[in-house]
């Protein structure tokens, strides 16, 4: 098992102050808490208002991120930011958070778009640009304002989705032996038809026709996108753990994807684990695609979830299909 060389310095997270709740839909569209819940396990999610963009939020994360690490804004010289809901489609939505944190002109930007899968391919990306030498400090932010891709009269997909954004501040790990052990990614790209936005970019560019029809929305077909979601999330967790020579017990917390409570617990049963070893807060958040993971990660070492010399498992699955698991040792 390889030594870690990068770690997380610092955590932070941001929600947006408005929580709708499944009663509320309820009285919008043909829905009930008991549908909600029984299918998705989500009871309520945050929804930021037309003046919180996804960078308002990716700074509010990174902010708390920076101070829990003690690190200054100006030394930060990466920044990426994981988000399928960018401010503009050009430029980088990471240019603007650069701007609003005050970073230097010196800091290399991008946003990387694997949807829920993002947060851990941001992770796995920074931290080999950090190793690599090149860089010293990254922060990696996953931010998300799903509502405004979300057709809210579909109760089957406008149930699932929430805004927020989380942050973690990257560097060179110290002699604790604190850091990232290793990252696994992959994609099913034969299946993109299961969960995507069906027009607005280069192949069907925006038209009054597409608008009218609702094609710049979110369309997933969920039967399908269920069970390739749990197979993949189930294998990348086992192959991440035979290749490092680890085993569950080996873990302290599995930090999953949180879509859906019905596709964590299926992922439990398929690693044959207890519930209670998985961290779960689909029920307050939804689904917030790459601010998901890390959304939890902080509550997690808040909560005290995640102790210091712990080794963590994140498994993610996201359009794309895009998938991967990541082990961390705090």
């Amino acid at each position: 098992m390889a030594t870690p060389s990068i770690r997380i310095l610092g955590t932070g997270a941001h929600a947006p102050t408005r929580v709708l709740t499944n009663a509320e839909l309820s009285a919008k569209i043909e829905t009930s808490d008991e549908w909600i819940v029984t299918r998705s396990g989500i009871r309520e999610r945050r929804v930021a208002g037309p003046e919180e963009a996804t960078s308002d939020m990716a700074v509010a994360a990174a902010r708390a991120a920076l101070a829990d690490a003690g690190i200054a804004a100006s030394e930060i010289d990466l920044l990426v930011l994981a988000t399928v809901t960018p401010d503009l489609t050009m430029p980088a939505s990471a240019c603007s958070v650069q701007h609003k944190l005050g970073l230097p002109h010196t800091t290399a930007c991008f946003d990387l778009s694997a949807a829920c899968s993002g947060f851990v391919y941001g992770l796995d990306t920074a931290a080999a640009m950090v190793q690599s030498g090149r860089y010293k400090r990254a922060l990696l932010i996953g931010s998300e304002k799903l509502s405004t891709i979300i057709d809210w009269s579909d109760r089957t997909t406008c149930v699932l989705f929430g805004d927020g954004a989380a942050a973690v501040v990257l560097g060179p790990s110290d002699a604790s032996g604190a850091g990232l052990i290793d990252v696994k990614l992959g994609a099913y790209g034969d299946s993109l038809d299961l969960l995507y936005v069906p027009k607005g970019g280069s192949t069907h560019p925006p038209t009054a026709e597409s608008i009218a029809a609702g094609d710049h929305f979110i369309k997933m077909k969920g039967k399908e996108l269920f069970k390739l979601a749990v197979r993949a999330m189930a294998e990348t967790a086992r192959d991440i753990l035979a290749k490092n020579g680890l085993t569950s017990d080996d873990i302290g917390l599995i930090i999953p994807h949180q879509a859906n409570q019905r596709i964590i617990e299926a992922v439990a049963k398929q690693l044959q684990l207890p519930l209670e070893r998985f961290f779960v807060n689909v029920d307050r958040y939804g689904n917030t695609s790459a601010a998901s993971i890390p959304i939890a990660i902080d509550e997690a070492r808040r909560s005290g979830r995640i102790r210091p010399g712990d080794v963590t498992l994140l498994v993610a699955f996201g359009a794309g299909l895009t998938y991967g698991s990541a082990l961390v040792r705090w």
